[in-house]
């Protein structure tokens, strides 16, 4: 009861920002559980895991590839694992344990959520015995298979690999998975591939091997993993030539417009940005981060009036964001545009 105390307080600081569920939060943090298992050098090995149906848990498929024998845990209690059903790409294992009989959580949608909403993560970071659970926003959804591959500013650690992003209604919406170099950077499988998984082959041998979509060569990775790494070292020649060719091979991806634009702005090919952040926003009228950046550059041009236009419209959007734009509008010369 003491942990469970702890992680009450815990959502109350990290996540007043919004409206929350309290009781399906607290539900949502005790579905979640510790893989484990020892290598082949003896040292123990950890992940984490959520439990999504009846004797069933979910967690990535890295997680399990250095152990012969993994199991479950939940506080003192550990529980033996039956089977396997793997895809190895999408970096999703589904778990058949013994006797687990755990209430599993809600299964949300990847697809429903927008630029600024609130998320919680939810795992054993760094190995704590207890979950621990950091708060953080929707930065971008990247369309896959059905799902949106989340990136997140809720951080997790070593060992929380497989453990899961919730909604603020307890919602479980991805799986956290891998983190790229920069501030933020913090991936997440979604929900809806865990339903798929059901159907795939039952497997009873470990390790688990095999190699994931974020681990592919670089030229095999998709686009929103091409671009991680030029910009957060600022290489905008490099990242306007990903993102064309981003834009060329799915035009009706707002990101991929959204990130053209970016990269034009950071090359001060302001006009040229104002169009790519108008086309990400045709496609998708909910991109706030396209209508922040539009208001930021023609507050720049000196289009005050245009700008706070933009601004209404990106306080229904995005508050946070909206804020942001506010300041940068009403400092006037003593703000850097």
């Amino acid at each position: 009861m003491g942990n469970l105390l702890k992680v009450l307080v815990l959502c109350t600081i990290s996540l007043n920002a919004v409206a929350y569920d309290q009781a399906k939060l607290m539900h949502a943090w005790v579905s979640i559980v510790m893989i484990r298992g020892y290598t082949e050098t003896g040292t123990l090995a950890y992940g984490s895991g959520v439990i999504v149906g009846e004797n069933q848990v979910v967690t990535n498929c890295h997680v399990l590839r250095r152990t012969k024998q993994p199991w479950v845990s939940q506080g003192d209690t550990s529980y033996s694992i039956e089977s396997v059903q793997a895809n190895r790409w999408q970096d999703l294992c589904l778990l058949t344990l013994f006797q687990l009989n755990k209430k599993p959580v809600p299964i949300g949608s990847s697809k429903d959520l927008i630029k600024g909403q609130e998320l919680a993560a939810m795992g054993h970071s760094s190995g704590s015995p207890a979950p621990l659970t950091t708060g953080g926003y929707m930065i971008s959804g990247y369309d896959m298979d059905g799902g949106n591959i989340i990136l997140s500013s809720a951080k997790f650690r070593l060992g929380a690999s497989g453990s899961g992003l919730f909604d603020m209604k307890g919602n479980l919406v991805g799986i956290n998975t891998f983190k790229t170099t920069g501030y933020g950077s913090y991936y997440s499988m979604p929900a809806e591939w865990i339903h798929k998984l059901k159907d795939l082959p039952v497997e009873k041998e470990f390790p688990i091997q095999g190699k994931a979509l974020w681990e592919e060569d670089e030229e095999r990775k998709p686009y929103f993993l091409k671009i991680a790494i030029p910009k957060v070292k600022e290489e905008w020649s490099t990242l306007i030539k990903v993102t064309e060719e981003w834009t060329e091979k799915e035009a009706n991806n707002t990101e991929a417009w959204y990130e053209h634009g970016y990269a034009n702005e950071m090359l001060n090919s302001i006009k040229e940005a104002i169009k790519y952040y108008k086309r990400a926003l045709a496609i998708d009228s909910m991109n706030s981060d396209a209508l922040f950046r539009i208001g930021i550059l023609e507050n720049s041009l000196g289009n005050t009036v245009e700008a706070k236009k933009i601004l209404t419209s990106l306080n229904d959007l995005n508050p946070a964001r909206a804020d942001e734009l506010d300041e940068i509008i009403n400092c006037q010369d003593k703000c850097k545009k």
